[in-house]
């Protein structure tokens, strides 16, 4: 089981690492006044991100069922292990973060010329691909430059709980078909419970406050500055909100338990 649990992680970060970077693409699109453009971009992101979750999720409850015929199988520990590359994704989001800004700009205004995707694509020359080695950057992290951002401590705490539901929604509902197996296919089917109220607060509190601060950003120069770090601030939330998830884990399981027992 070890090489899928080496599989599971890797397509984890990928995960996570594709969902953090799209704050550089629109970051790049407010930078540059092409914040629709950039915004089509993240489709490409998501997509990603999908086709990656597509092969996770099965593989992963692939160790559910294998712990029902191995009583010693740390199954626990290996959701564990997964929760610490999604961790690790979104360290490599927020380090590559400042190359993926101007590659992206380069990427929208490419789009912007060509007009779609697939001609984007078909356009790209071996040249181009070499060239892309200009647009990375060292990441530098100065703490001192993200005291003053006029960031609500709520929103930024808020961020945290939404992204450790999110990494716990189906790794909690899997550990509860383990732990009942009488419903474990009513429990395996239960992350929409936890994802779901993610969902609710990232629509909520989450996304307009987001809004607010882009839009701030393309209507003023000196806000439009600080919006680089202010991205790297809630990638920062992302990743502790990974961190979260481990201790979240356990009682979002046994709160997936209770609620299939009232169904």
């Amino acid at each position: 089981m070890t090489n899928s649990l080496i599989v599971v992680c890797i397509l984890t970060m990928i995960i996570h690492t594709a969902e953090t970077l799209s704050y550089s693409v629109r970051f790049a699109g407010v930078k540059l006044n092409k914040i629709a453009i950039a915004l089509s971009l993240t489709g490409i992101i998501v997509l990603v991100s999908r086709t990656a979750n597509m092969v996770q999720a099965p593989l992963t409850a692939k160790f559910v069922d294998y712990a029902k015929t191995h009583d010693t199988f740390p199954l626990d520990n290996y959701l564990r292990i997964i929760m610490l590359a999604s961790s690790l994704g979104t360290l490599i989001a927020i380090a590559l973060f400042p190359s993926f800004v101007g590659l992206c700009g380069r990427i929208i205004s490419r789009l912007e010329i060509e007009g779609s995707i697939p001609k984007l694509l078909t356009s790209v020359t071996i040249g181009q691909l070499k060239n892309t080695r200009k647009y990375f950057r060292k990441p530098r992290v100065m703490l001192h430059s993200f005291r003053y951002l006029g960031i609500p401590k709520r929103f930024i705490v808020m961020n945290i709980f939404v992204t450790a539901f999110y990494t716990v929604g189906v790794l909690s509902s899997l550990l509860a078909a383990h732990l009942v197996p009488a419903l474990s296919t009513t429990a395996s089917q239960a992350s929409g419970l936890i994802n779901g109220l993610a969902t609710i607060m990232l629509t909520i509190f989450i996304d307009p406050q987001l809004g607010i601060i882009t839009h701030k950003a393309i209507e003023n120069a000196d806000s439009r500055d600080q919006l680089g770090k202010i991205y790297v601030l809630l990638m920062g939330s992302r990743f502790l909100g990974t961190l979260l998830g481990q201790l979240v884990l356990l009682p979002a399981a046994h709160v997936i338990i209770w609620l299939v027992r009232l169904i």
